[in-house]
């Protein structure tokens, strides 16, 4: 690339990133900020989601048909209901996933959509006349006549004979209604076997059109609307089985998302500084390439319309470590360029050229983790996972392309085409954090005893006392409510003691004035009204004061743990073949396989011993564990890859010793950055978020222990017998 070339990209770069920031917080003229761009989840915007499972025995091609024509039905009865951006998705095989964003009474969403059995039209004496299927369509409109709403409908052709024949009947007087309890001239419209109204016949409907009035001041307009959309929504195929469900309401929501901006901003910030202190210069120009790479990842997520939660949020902070990961390694070869005494342009070249395939080693084995989370994880989970991708690519894009340039262009200046200016001290020594030469193999059964003393503590201890698992694993009800003052937990407790829930309750909220009610038991949405209503009647709370909540069934902790368990296995096949075919033979594979294994077993002897939530996002984070230690071990066997071939002539002990001191300061510091991403997290921002923190931390310093101490040393144990040293003619000698 030429001089000229190179200004004219860096001067665009930099533009980029100026005017980009700036549309991106403030917007300009028609073009929004891009907060106004993106779609935010439902934990952001607040409302519902359900998950419902199908009650039947079918499967195949039946079964898909079966719940395709019931995902369409839920559609109808969504859209009918006038709920902006609602979706109904199939999760899974017998599963569909209703998301309803602004809902502010679940319980009735949740009820209307759920109504399973067949609409029915009946006589007074409860004698079938018609059903849903005979229904065309059903609206609103103004009642002139009585005040307020109507509803309309709207029949097919056999529909208005059978509607027309039914009037008749009823207007005769005949009908005997002692059963039902109804006016003799009324029909009845069931739904889910209550009754939705019985208007009475006033005449015979022949036309197959026919309204529906009150004449109390008739229908409200939500009272007609909703009526209209459960007749239009006719029957579900099947019966439905709420099995989780899940309310979040906007303030929660708002408070979540400007606190963790507020967090990602600290935790940006503190690696902006960490890499000026470490690296001068070339710590500003990674900057840039990282102001770059944040603001694409956004403006990326946007662009695909993807739905932005806040584990995406953290997903995009902790990808902002990652990608100063990249970084880290190109300023490390390029240092160790310079201390070989090549000149500037010549160690950025070299450094580049060095760095680029263990970039792209370790990103890649990170995004394979990602890939498995988006496949195999739920909805939260996937929204994760496509933004962690999103973040690994780019972030190789700018620390690949962007990153060289403009430490190309510092290389062709003569100003700062010096080693001061790139990390190195006069004397050609690289700054550094550990400066001291470490034996690694020689201690290697210690390291080892430290991991096996953790795991067997920490998961003796989790099986004993039990592990302790949310209630998305063991099924069970949450609650967030806002009670407007301080409770006593333990008499929160006795009011709701009627209902046998053994719950756990907890204070939060920034002034105490929040309590979350935890328990076992999978509440409809009856029960958990009853419960609202019983802490009304003694602290004068309603259901608007309910923040948040949410329901898993007993089946869906099953599940979950099976699949945290496939995924890890997939993701480590995945990972072990493409090591593998990278590296030729099967000892470099297997020993990162068994270290990332380890660091699973050792994340959960933590929770073991501090009794942290193992829940769903748990297992984005563990997986995300895997991902981030395979990337820590591809590093050093990159590495020590090299220097088996430069020098042929150590002992593969000294190979191993050396690789992990040239790659420990690596080490090091993408650690370091991705923890300053992650701790303002932690701290600020709300219980979900720092659900899926946990395991990440614990993760990262797991996961570069392992990569030092364990990952080398097993492949020495592997690979010792490899190299038999003999003495010929008084020459050590490889065999």
């Amino acid at each position: 690339m030429s001089s000229t070339l190179r200004k004219i990209l860096s001067v665009i770069i930099i533009l980029v990133v100026l005017c980009g920031w700036y549309v991106t917080v403030f917007g300009i003229g028609s073009i929004s900020s891009v907060k106004d761009v993106l779609k935010f989840g439902l934990d952001i915007n607040g409302g519902v989601y359900v998950v419902m499972e199908a009650d039947t025995d079918l499967t195949g091609e039946e079964l898909n048909q079966t719940m395709e024509q019931t995902r369409e039905v839920l559609n109808k009865r969504v859209n009918a209901m006038g709920i902006s951006e609602a979706t109904v998705s199939l999760e899974g095989e017998k599963r569909l996933r209703v998301e309803m964003p602004g809902v502010d009474d679940a319980d009735e969403a949740i009820a209307a959509i759920g109504q399973t059995a067949q609409l029915m039209f009946l006589m007074a004496d409860g004698s079938l006349v018609l059903t849903g299927e005979d229904v065309q369509t059903a609206g609103t409109d103004v009642d002139t006549e009585h005040g307020g709403y109507k509803i309309t409908l709207e029949f097919t052709g056999d529909g208005a004979t059978k509607f027309a024949e039914a009037t008749q009947n009823a207007l005769s007087g005949t009908i005997d209604s002692t059963n039902t309890g109804v006016d003799s001239r009324a029909i009845i419209i069931m739904l889910d076997n209550e009754i939705l109204t019985a208007p009475v016949v006033q005449s015979v409907i022949s036309n197959g059109r026919c309204e529906i009035t009150s004449q109390n001041g008739g229908y409200s307009l939500e009272e007609a609307s909703t009526t209209a959309a459960l007749i239009r929504g006719g029957a579900l195929p099947v019966t439905l089985n709420e099995i989780t469900s899940s309310v979040q309401t906007a303030t929660i929501g708002a408070d979540a998302l400007n606190k963790s901006i507020i967090a990602g901003a600290i935790g940006l910030l503190l690696v902006f500084i960490l890499m000026i202190v470490m690296y001068g210069l070339l710590g500003v120009m990674a900057d840039i390439a990282l102001a770059l790479y944040v603001l694409l990842d956004i403006w990326a997520v946007a662009a695909i319309g993807a739905v932005l939660t806040l584990p995406g949020i953290a997903a995009i902070i902790l990808s902002i470590g990652m990608a100063v990961d990249a970084n880290v390694i190109i300023f490390a070869r390029i240092r160790e360029e310079i201390s070989k005494g090549k000149t500037i342009r010549v160690a950025v070249a070299e450094g580049f050229r060095h760095a680029v395939v263990t970039v792209l080693d370790a990103q890649i084995t990170t995004l394979i983790a990602a890939i498995v989370l988006y496949l195999i994880g739920s909805t939260t989970v996937k929204g994760f996972a496509i933004t962690l991708m999103i973040g690994i690519v780019l972030s190789i894009f700018t620390a690949v392309v962007v990153t060289q340039v403009l430490i190309g262009l510092l290389a062709e200046s003569d100003k700062f085409a010096k080693n001061k200016y790139f990390g190195v001290n006069e004397d050609g020594t690289p700054k550094q954090f550990i400066k001291t030469e470490f034996k690694f193999v020689k201690n290697r059964k210690i390291y080892y005893a430290i991991s096996i003393a953790v795991i067997v503590i920490g998961l003796g201890l989790g099986l004993i006392r039990g592990f302790n698992y949310g209630i998305d694993f063991t099924g069970g009800t949450m609650l967030q409510l806002d009670m407007k003052q301080t409770v006593d937990t333990n008499e929160v407790i006795s009011t709701i003691s009627e209902y046998d829930l053994n719950p756990t309750v907890i204070r939060t909220g920034d002034n105490g004035n929040q309590i979350i009610i935890r328990t076992i038991k999978a509440l409809d949405n009856e029960q958990r009204l009853n419960i609202v209503n019983t802490l009304g009647e003694k602290y004068g709370i309603t259901e608007d004061d309910v923040l948040a909540s949410e329901q898993f069934g007993p089946t869906v902790g099953n599940e979950l743990k099976s699949n945290a368990i496939r995924s890890i296995i997939i993701a480590s096949l995945c990972m072990l073949i493409y090591i593998i075919f990278r590296f030729k033979t099967w000892k470099y594979g297997v020993s990162s396989v068994i270290a990332l294994l380890h660091d699973v077993l050792v994340v959960l002897a933590m929770y073991g011993i501090f009794q942290f939530t193992i829940n769903n996002p748990f297992i984005a984070g563990i997986l995300t564990v895997v991902g981030y230690s395979i990337n820590n071990t591809i590093v050093i066997f990159d590495r020590l890859r090299e220097n088996r071939n430069l020098y042929k002539r150590e002992t593969l002990e000294a190979n191993i010793d050396k690789s992990i001191n040239q790659t420990l300061n690596r080490s090091v510091m993408t650690s370091l950055t991705t923890l300053l991403c992650m701790i303002p997290m932690t701290i600020m921002v709300s219980t979900s978020i720092r659900e899926f923190i946990i395991p990440l931390i614990i993760g990262v310093i797991v996961g570069t222990y392992s990569s030092v101490f364990l990952a080398s040393p097993i492949l020495y144990e592997f690979s010792k017998g490899e190299q038999k040293v003999k003495y010929v003619g008084g020459t050590k000698k490889d065999k």
